[in-house]
């Protein structure tokens, strides 16, 4: 069995493919504590920036027990009156119509409740007002 050397150029090449991959992986590393430095400054955001959530208390009841589509009552329970809007991302749609329905604005008086009817199993509804988070709510 005879071992053969490689050529001095084949070996050049070979130690500077090994320099080549030693390199990147050095960056590789030196990347590594800047990123967790990054998750570290993003977790100490103060949270004070972040929207109050919407004082609105919801409930999911069937139009029909047996069946029927579903309906959302959202009951304002803060002080004051919210004007509110809704967007309904539909889980069943048809191909020619639009996957999402938008209801205008509507005022929810103090105690008082707002209906959305016609609502089917897994649709997603979005409320959102003015100076809070909006509230992401799915049919179940």
């Amino acid at each position: 069995m005879t071992i053969s050397t490689p050529s001095p150029s084949r070996r050049a090449s070979i130690i500077s493919a090994f320099a080549v991959l030693g390199c990147a992986l050095a960056f590789a590393l030196a990347q590594a504590p800047s990123a967790s430095a990054a998750d570290y400054t993003a977790a100490l955001k103060p949270l004070d920036d972040k929207a109050p959530s919407l004082p609105l208390a919801a409930t999911f009841a069937k139009a029909d027990p047996d069946t029927g589509p579903f309906v959302l009552n959202l009951k304002n329970t803060s002080d004051g009156a919210l004007k509110v809007t809704a967007k309904i991302l539909l889980s069943v749609y048809f191909h020619a119509d639009s996957k999402s329905r938008n209801l205008p604005e509507h005022t929810i008086d103090p105690g008082q409740v707002w209906t959305i009817p016609g609502l089917a199993a897994n649709d997603k509804v979005v409320v959102s007002a003015a100076g809070y988070a909006p509230l992401e709510l799915t049919v179940q």
